[in-house]
């Protein structure tokens, strides 16, 4: 249990160093994309604009012992960064095989967390569209995990198992196999990483900037922070589950992070209602249909 516990420390100093170059990347990449510069005064090539924008945010500080609601918000911050290290600890059993023969069960009752910590950020703002959308992002979640939860039977009836680690040696590739339920899941890790064309929390920026509107110094870091460590770690899943490991799932990883940051710099945000019919009414569908065809 120890030595779990460590490696799931470790997993979680990996996936904030790697955050940290993948921000720095994503601004780099947004900023050509718009035919201007990136970062790149800071360090050699702006390598050390994601340290020195942490500690800028790590010395600012915010009263809050006049608003009783700003407590609420709190322990949806808490309650994110403590999902964040539950995921770590998945991420680092993969590699430490220590306590993990139900990790991709572990990933789903995690994940089904997400919603609640999302309602208090957003409740806690003191803003009407700040709830708003906070509620519009908590139903894309549920949404996500229907989807998530056929992808995660049907892993299981593939690989005879619910242990990641075991994926490592399947030595066959279910994206191959079952490609439409490798788009689907692709696009449903996008909803639920909150993440462009799907980012609902930040949908009402012509008011407000999303259910981040109050939030501030190391509570902001937290929020965003969680939020690249969440995409960091289903890009992860994502290629374990349909890839395996070894090279081919080191490039399908590399392949998952460029396709977030090709999304956010060239897709448009999609009208809610499309994307409620999306998830339910095709998603879903094909999900379960492959459920089936497996089963048979």
């Amino acid at each position: 249990m120890l030595f779990g516990v460590i490696s799931g420390g470790f997993g979680l100093f990996i996936s904030l160093i790697v955050i940290a170059f993948f921000i720095l990347s994503e601004r780099k990449i947004l900023g050509y994309s718009q035919f201007r510069k990136g970062p790149n005064k800071v360090g050699l090539m702006g390598l050390l604009q994601s340290f020195a924008d942490l500690l800028k945010l790590l010395v600012k500080d915010k009263s809050f012992f006049f608003q009783s609601r700003s407590y609420v918000s709190l322990i949806g911050v808490f309650w994110l960064v403590w999902l964040v290290v539950f995921y770590s600890m998945v991420y680092g059993s993969y590699y430490s095989y220590s306590y993990n023969n139900f990790s991709l069960i572990w990933v789903l009752v995690i994940c089904s967390l997400t919603s609640y910590c999302l309602l208090c950020a957003g409740w806690g703002s003191y803003s009407m569209y700040s709830f708003l959308s906070a509620i519009r992002s908590s139903f894309g979640s549920i949404s996500f995990e229907a989807g998530f939860m056929c992808v995660v039977v049907y892993s299981g009836l593939c690989y005879g198992c619910y242990n990641l680690s075991d994926f490592y040696f399947s030595g066959w590739a279910a994206a191959v196999v079952f490609p439409a339920i490798f788009f689907l899941f692709l696009i449903c890790i996008l909803c639920e990483t909150n993440r462009t064309p799907f980012d609902y929390a930040e949908c009402e920026s012509e008011f407000v900037s999303g259910f981040n509107v109050e939030y501030s110094g190391i509570y902001f870091t937290c929020l965003f922070a969680c939020e690249y460590i969440i995409i960091f770690i289903f890009s992860w899943l994502n290629s374990v589950i349909m890839f395996g490991g070894g090279v081919l799932g080191g490039l399908s990883l590399f392949f998952h992070l460029l396709f977030f940051l090709w999304a956010r710099a060239t897709l448009p945000r999609i009208r809610y209602d499309i994307f409620v019919n999306f998830f339910w009414k095709v998603c879903l569908v094909v999900l379960v249909f492959g459920f089936f065809t497996i089963v048979n």
